[in-house]
């Protein structure tokens, strides 16, 4: 179930945080419930990726170690618990509203898709992964009512896209000769490559995010100026990011190698905190 990667699913709250709806009770009751369903769908992703590649895990210095990879789990038991996160995750999005119920059971379609095919397919593969960010995001604010920013989900697909890009060039430098036998994929990608890659998609998000705390918009919604001050601690933290994936050799796991540095783990509270004095 992979409950470490259930962090991704923060995303649902940027909604609540940027909307000034931290004090609506109900509002906030249906975001983390939206938040759960997330967490219990992605988890029954998980096990389906993992059935369909137990056996390339096997070929993959730490991937096998997974339960179904090693065989310590059977795949009936898999799939019996993957329909049952699946069921109770749909569950809890209809309880919330149709469209957080829509957006759920996209995806989900967008993932099975993902995991049966369109894993293998160049440059597609990361956008899917980014695309699954942005569907957290509409969840946390088309799902309950609140309008998304355009800036917003702009920023979210930069990062989210760094991250897919910065995660696969840590793979293919922790997998070396081998990469192909584990994901295919990665016989398309080069170190140059991804690094360019890398280096747009940073670009961009700082670029974004910039011209979203200097937006009228922004301005007139959050009443103050300000926000371009935030601008340094995700400078800060992007830069720390390309360091830790050249030089620490960190970047396969991204929600992992974000918890566990203490420089980007600072610099988001930090951005956390003055941006809610901010717009308090």
């Amino acid at each position: 179930m992979r409950p470490q990667q259930w962090l991704k699913n923060s995303f649902v709250f940027v909604g609540i945080f940027f909307g000034h709806a931290w004090s609506d009770l109900f509002l906030i009751t249906q975001v983390a419930a939206m938040a759960v369903a997330f967490s219990l769908l992605s988890s029954a992703i998980y096990i389906i990726n993992d059935l369909t590649d137990r056996e390339s895990d096997r070929n993959h210095p730490t991937k096998q170690h997974r339960p179904l990879a090693a065989g310590t789990v059977g795949v009936g038991v898999a799939i019996s618990l993957a329909v049952v996160l699946l069921m109770l995750s749909l569950v809890l999005g209809l309880w919330v509203s149709q469209a957080g119920l829509l957006i759920l059971l996209g995806y989900a379609f967008m993932n099975l898709a993902y995991s049966f095919k369109l894993k293998h397919v160049v440059l597609l593969d990361v956008f899917i992964i980014a695309a699954g960010f942005l569907l957290r995001i509409l969840a946390g604010t088309v799902g309950v009512g609140i309008p998304p920013s355009q800036w917003l989900v702009l920023c979210s697909l930069m990062l989210t896209l760094f991250l897919g890009f910065a995660k696969r060039r840590a793979e293919i430098i922790t997998l070396q000769e081998g990469k192909a036998e584990y994901r295919r994929v990665l016989a398309y990608y080069s170190p140059i490559l991804l690094d360019k890659m890398i280096t747009v998609t940073a670009a961009c998000v700082l670029m974004s995010y910039g011209l979203y705390t200097m937006s009228p918009e922004t301005i007139r919604v959050h009443q103050t100026e300000n926000l371009i001050y935030t601008l340094p601690f995700v400078m800060y933290a992007i830069f720390r990011y390309i360091f830790l994936l050249h030089h620490r050799g960190k970047g396969g796991e991204p929600s992992r190698d974000l918890m566990r540095d203490p420089h980007i783990l600072i610099s988001v509270v930090g951005w956390m905190a003055l941006t809610f004095w901010l717009i308090r």
